[in-house]
């Protein structure tokens, strides 16, 4: 995959996209959940794949979309059972992801996350694939995310709980990963959930994020109209 790769070409689209939970200590804090022993594992749905600048659909019936700024990391070759210190090898490199979430559908609907997780326009990914050798330090991105021009989350990836290579290695016990599948890390404090009130996205609104390196993405959020 070539730098400055644009998301969404058939040479970067992923066969799955691999999402990692509360690796952040303070968003495991604000949404009152313990910061996990080993890395919780949830997938995104292909069909929530959607580009950095499409719209946001806020899915029929929802009542508690939020976002949630990531950064992503992007395989390159196929790898699976990898030990964590080779683990790099394998990433082509990294992108911006929102992580966007149905919350009473993922924590009020039973079962797992997915449900919350998975539906459509609900992985807007890019603007680009940034080569791993184009970032110096990938544990020292600033990751930030606004609603409406108000910042919301604005963190940095020397927090996460889980390291990248950790994450690739561990996920690959699991499951194969295939070039261009995605795994994308987890998300900082900020989160609609853990305000007080709660703040959820709504028709008209204007998210906009950015990881150190990998641009920068903004989505306006439409309500669900039956085709």
């Amino acid at each position: 995959m070539p730098p400055g790769t644009r998301l969404g070409s058939p040479v970067a689209r992923p066969s799955k996209i691999v999402c990692i939970g509360l690796n952040y200590a303070d968003h495991a804090r604000e949404t009152n959940a313990a910061v996990p022993p080993e890395p919780v594992i949830f997938l995104k749905a292909t069909s929530s794949l959607c580009g950095p600048f499409d719209d946001i659909i806020i899915p029929k019936n929802s009542v508690k979309t939020d976002w949630e700024v990531e950064l992503a990391i992007v395989i390159e070759k196929k790898t699976s059972y990898v030990e964590e210190s080779n683990a790099m090898n394998y990433v082509a490199g990294y992108c911006l992801h929102n992580d966007v979430s149905e919350r009473a559908f993922q924590m009020e609907r039973n079962g797992t996350w997915d449900k919350g997780k998975g539906c459509d326009t609900f992985a807007p990914l890019g603007p680009w694939l940034v080569t791993k050798d184009e970032i110096k330090n990938v544990s020292d991105l600033r990751l930030w995310l606004s609603v409406n021009g108000r910042m919301m989350q604005d963190g940095t990836t020397a927090n996460l709980i889980f390291k990248i290579p950790f994450l690739v290695s561990y996920v690959s016990q699991f499951m194969s990963l295939l070039p261009g599948d995605i795994i994308s890390t987890g998300t900082p404090a900020g989160v609609g959930l853990g305000m007080k009130p709660p703040m959820y996205l709504k028709d008209g609104d204007i998210v906009e994020l950015g990881v150190d390196g990998l641009g920068t993405a903004k989505q306006r959020c439409k309500a669900y109209v039956a085709n």
